[in-house]
């Protein structure tokens, strides 16, 4: 599950990180009282942040025209007005796709007066098993476009979770972002309480781009967090009420949302050829041979490995409801799943929803045979696939006409 920035900054301030003064807003009145209140603190200037689950804000396009999601403001005025040309309008950005996302909430910040930005991000490193903390001096750009160009400007710390990130972990990053004197101790205490974040609200990923030095207004230099991501593992989201709270349905795509509500797994494409698969490797192959065979897939779809007949049913009602889907491939491996329980599920999902677009199914593994009886003998208009390749070429066939 991801979060809005000014969420996932609420959560870091909990657990000590230092963050700019900043209040959400979702109004223009609201803006304009935030806006008041951090500039009447002494502060020159506020920054106005679309929040939507994107990045690139700052160089993204409004539909209207407006342009730059992320805005500055010297006067409660200007910043109304700036809140005005944002809310409630669809920011387009690089991440976002052509559709963009509608902003309904804004972050109104206190500007800062930056010195030095720098890259911090904790994760988990799959192929060793641990914690993985990430630092670079070259904050505020993708860290992808770093890895590439600058490999050597990223450093990596591996942490023990067995202790937790060490002090001299700490102060390793710290040093390897050049920081000395009082930035270099409130740097330990900022990657230490980064890392606790991600610990204890059993986050997948905790980026904060930038982490800043920044100028206060009595001259002295800090280290804050300018801006912050932060997703979170699903499976642990029952122990976090309070961040479960935080879920903003206005951000997730509506198949999306009804496929949770059924504990399938379903992601929307830009494809033509609907799968229906068992297993997240599995259905990541499938997508593959679809386009291997000259297809285009509408999404991705894991029913799990134990899917219910009315899951099944639910899955194509799902299908059924992206307009661009022209066939359906069903592929199925019956491990700890029973191949006649996805037999009687296309069944009835079939005849409930009254399917005229192509259909393909190939079963294979747990009572396999059962499966394949049900199907003949149900009459429906389907095409059977004797292998995963066979599949996706009928499939494609049937859409495609080649």
């Amino acid at each position: 599950m991801n979060i809005h920035e000014y969420q996932a900054k609420q959560l870091l301030a909990q657990y000590g990180v230092a963050v700019p003064m900043e209040i959400p807003a979702k109004s223009i009145e609201e803006a304009r009282a935030a806006a008041d209140k951090i500039l009447s603190s002494g502060h020159a200037r506020v920054v106005v942040k679309s929040q939507i689950h994107a990045g690139g804000r700052g160089k993204g396009l409004f539909t209207s025209g407006f342009q730059g999601g992320v805005k500055a403001a010297a006067t409660v005025d200007e910043a109304a007005s700036l809140a005005g040309k944002m809310l409630g309008n669809v920011l387009v950005t690089k991440q976002t796709g052509p559709d963009g996302r509608r902003v309904q909430t804004l972050l109104i910040a206190s500007g800062a007066k930056i010195k030095k930005e720098f890259y911090l991000a904790v994760l988990l490193d799959r192929a060793v098993g641990r914690p993985l903390v990430m630092a670079s001096t070259e904050g505020g750009m993708d860290i992808e476009q770093v890895a590439e160009k600058m490999p050597e400007k990223i450093f990596k710390e591996w942490i023990d979770p067995a202790v937790g990130i060490m002090p001299f972990q700490a102060r390793k990053i710290a040093a390897a972002l050049g920081l000395k004197g009082d930035l270099f101790n409130a740097g330990v205490k900022f990657v230490s309480s980064v890392f606790k974040t991600w610990w204890e609200c059993d986050a997948s990923l905790v980026e904060i781009n930038p982490m800043c030095v920044i100028e206060s207004s009595d001259g002295k230099e800090t280290v804050i967090a300018l801006d912050a991501k932060i997703s979170l593992d699903d499976n642990a989201l029952y122990r976090h009420a309070d961040i479960q709270a935080m879920r903003d349905l206005n951000e997730e795509a509506p198949l999306e949302i009804e496929a949770s509500k059924f504990n399938l797994n379903y992601i929307k494409l830009d494809g033509s050829i609907a799968c229906l698969v068992n297993g997240a490797g599995l259905a990541m192959a499938t997508m593959d041979i679809i386009q291997h065979f000259g297809g285009n897939p509408a999404n991705f779809l894991d029913v799990g490995g134990g899917a219910s007949k009315e899951q099944v049913t639910a899955a194509f009602k799902i299908i059924l409801q992206d307009p661009h889907v022209k066939g359906i491939l069903v592929n199925i491996f019956g491990g700890i799943m029973d191949c006649n329980v996805i037999a009687t599920g296309i069944v009835a999902a079939v005849k409930d929803t009254e399917l005229k677009l192509p259909l393909v199914v190939r079963l294979e593994g747990n009572n396999v045979a059962a499966g394949k009886k049900t199907l003949a003998e149900s009459g429906l208009q389907l095409i059977t696939g004797d292998s995963m390749a066979d599949a996706a070429q009928k499939v494609v066939k049937a859409v495609t006409g080649k």
